[in-house]
């Protein structure tokens, strides 16, 4: 079963917003910095291959991702929303 973004939530900072899981991918939190930290981790390392990720918090049924300033939110939803059904349900 693949796991999907129910919603995506705005936040304070336009470049930030927290996409709301169906189902709980992580028992802790887990931030990331950087591609270089999410490096080995299945669950975040597909994130940073996206053109235009700055960072990642995961925190059980929600992710909250972090844009680079240029890199826009209409090009990164669609692509957020295939790399969460590739995502592995609890680690």
């Amino acid at each position: 079963m693949t796991t999907r973004i129910l919603k995506f939530e705005s936040t304070p900072n336009p470049n930030a917003v927290k996409c709301i899981l169906d189902r709980t991918v992580s028992d802790r939190p887990r931030s990331y910095l950087n591609a270089e930290a999410a490096i080995g981790d299945p669950l975040a390392e597909p994130f940073f291959a996206l053109e235009g990720i700055r960072n990642i918090l995961v925190n059980g049924d929600w992710i909250s991702v972090n844009k680079l300033d240029d890199a826009k939110w209409s090009t990164l939803k669609p692509a957020l929303r295939k790399v969460v059904a590739t995502l592995p349900t609890s680690s």
